[in-house]
């Protein structure tokens, strides 16, 4: 996390910076767009089983932006939504942009039975290149994880992740930390007791603070008037840090900054991944969060 003098931040109508895309290393996709098997509390782009704002992705044009992005050097390749397993043509997605470099799924958990494990850990074992999947858990009870993601949610999610764990794929654990506790010491052993006493003896944990848009503005409360970026707080150490200066995300509407801002007005940057190569405007209250709380998206 970044230490910030706050005293010292610009008022709430200094001009944006602008951040330029340094060379496009992560690419995102959106592959099952806004549709989900849940409606989370904290969801930063509202999805859930009605929200189609963002539908699902055709095959042909997961293989053209990852093809595309291929050819501009992108090193890694990211599955969101929505739930990504809800797609009926995910595994030939992954099979084919496992065939252009490192993936990485994102998902709930929910849907991962005997049958989806096996053959997610099989992709582990044959792929060239590192194929991992990433399980979002809110809580290390199901008192604080349902709270979240909804009621009896918690034994599925820990479920799916040790049925990949026992398949052979050890799944990166994506925590945010709505329960402030959370993001300390002693919250985080929490989690860490919680996974080897279902079996998975070497955990791996990623810890994001909560984005106060979508859903999350209405649960925790919306960013205050001085939560924005300003030209001067940022030096070119901060400015490479930050995730847009190397990503980008494709929906099945068009090309954004990152995965964040898909549901924000005048985020849309055009049709085809070229036009996601202009610099942008770090003028959305997320991207404050993105900076002082150090932020990625990347496992």
């Amino acid at each position: 996390m970044i230490d910030l003098n706050l005293t010292a931040l610009s008022p709430p109508d200094a001009p944006a910076p602008e951040l330029e895309l340094r060379h496009l290393d992560t690419l995102w996709l959106q592959v099952t767009g806004t549709l989900c098997n849940l409606a989370c509390r904290h969801c930063f782009i509202s999805c859930g089983p009605k929200n189609d704002s963002h539908p699902f992705m055709e095959l042909d044009e997961v293989r053209r932006a990852v093809e595309s992005a291929a050819t501009m050097g992108v090193k890694e390749f990211y599955f969101t939504g929505g739930e990504p397993f809800m797609h009926p043509q995910i595994r030939e997605m992954i099979e084919l942009t496992l065939e252009h470099g490192p993936l990485s799924v994102l998902t709930n958990g929910v849907l991962i039975d005997e049958e989806l494990a096996a053959w997610l850990a099989d992709v582990f074992e044959s792929s060239r290149y590192n194929f991992d999947v990433r399980v979002s858990l809110d809580g290390t009870t199901a008192e604080e994880n349902d709270a979240i993601r909804g009621r009896h949610t918690f034994e599925k999610i820990l479920g799916g992740a040790v049925r990949l764990h026992r398949a052979g794929l050890n799944p990166v654990f994506t925590v945010t930390t709505c329960h402030a506790e959370l993001a300390e010491s002693a919250g985080r052993q929490r989690f860490f007791d919680l996974l080897a006493q279902r079996g998975i003896t070497r955990p791996r944990l990623k810890f994001l603070a909560p984005f106060k848009i979508g859903r999350e503005e209405r649960r925790g409360g919306a960013y205050e008037d001085f939560e924005r970026l300003s030209e001067e707080m940022l030096d070119e150490e901060a400015r490479a840090s930050l995730q847009c200066s190397s990503c980008r995300m494709v929906t099945a509407k068009g090309v954004y900054p990152c995965p964040i801002l898909i549901e924000e007005e005048g985020a849309r940057m055009g049709d085809t991944l070229e036009d996601g190569m202009k610099p942008i405007k770090l003028d959305h209250p997320a991207c404050y969060t993105c900076f002082v709380e150090g932020v990625t998206c990347r496992t």
